[in-house]
């Protein structure tokens, strides 16, 4: 029976990719990457040779059918993206409701992800939190940060190196300087930083940064929450 795998990747260093995970990449007869230059280094660490194809946001609604082919057929495949868990502000989500549609098997290998992993790392409040991913670079962007900003659960954002400070000044802008954060940055690999402090003081530390590297994750505390 034909069964569609959701793998988690690591999101840094290559240690954090389970047992499970290898031998299921192995068993599967096609592995949907995100990207197949990236996901080939991967693979090629753990001796997987499953053969491999392209599955991204830009080409998403036309690989979905492809997927369903093959899974048609009696053949598993497997999607991975270039890092944590597919789905999470990564391609997947319309593949695997079509699939739910057709009855066929989903089955989910979990793993590392940067949200749960920043949002432990920042010592906020975990017990209750909301996952924004990225921000929309402009339309309603700054409509959602006010609302955002009444939010009492703890709130991770997802950003790139180059919009940091600009996400950090909007946050000193929309919310409370004072209030608490942490940006997480390089999760799990050799240079991991996790900063936590006031958004006014995050934000004046980064903005007085020579350069910026990595995926960054930013952690930002609820309304009212203090220490």
């Amino acid at each position: 029976m034909s069964t569609f795998y959701i793998v988690a990747t690591p999101i840094g260093n290559l240690g954090d990719l389970s047992p499970r995970a290898v031998e299921v990449l192995k068993s599967v007869d096609h592995i949907a990457c995100e990207d197949t230059r990236t996901s080939g280094k991967l693979l090629s660490a753990f001796g997987i040779n499953t053969p491999k194809f392209s599955f991204h946001l830009h080409n998403e609604h036309h690989k979905v059918e492809h997927v369903l082919n093959i899974l048609r057929g009696g053949q598993s495949v497997a999607l991975i993206s270039d890092a944590g868990m597919p789905g999470i502000s990564d391609p997947g989500f319309l593949a695997v409701r079509a699939i739910k549609q057709e009855g066929i098997t989903v089955t989910v290998i979990p793993g590392p992800d940067a949200v749960t992993t920043a949002l432990v790392a920042s010592g906020l409040p975990c017990d209750k939190y909301c996952f924004e991913g990225f921000l929309p670079p402009k339309k309603g962007r700054q409509k959602r940060l006010k609302e955002l900003s009444e939010e009492e659960r703890t709130i991770v954002f997802y950003e790139s190196p180059h919009r940091i400070v600009k996400l950090l000044k909007e946050l000193e802008e929309h919310f409370e300087p004072e209030r608490l954060a942490a940006v997480a940055r390089e999760l799990t690999k050799k240079f991991e930083e996790v900063v936590r402090a006031p958004i006014s003081e995050l934000k004046e530390d980064f903005e007085n940064r020579a350069s910026i590297k990595g995926e960054i994750a930013v952690v930002v505390a609820g309304k009212g929450y203090s220490e």
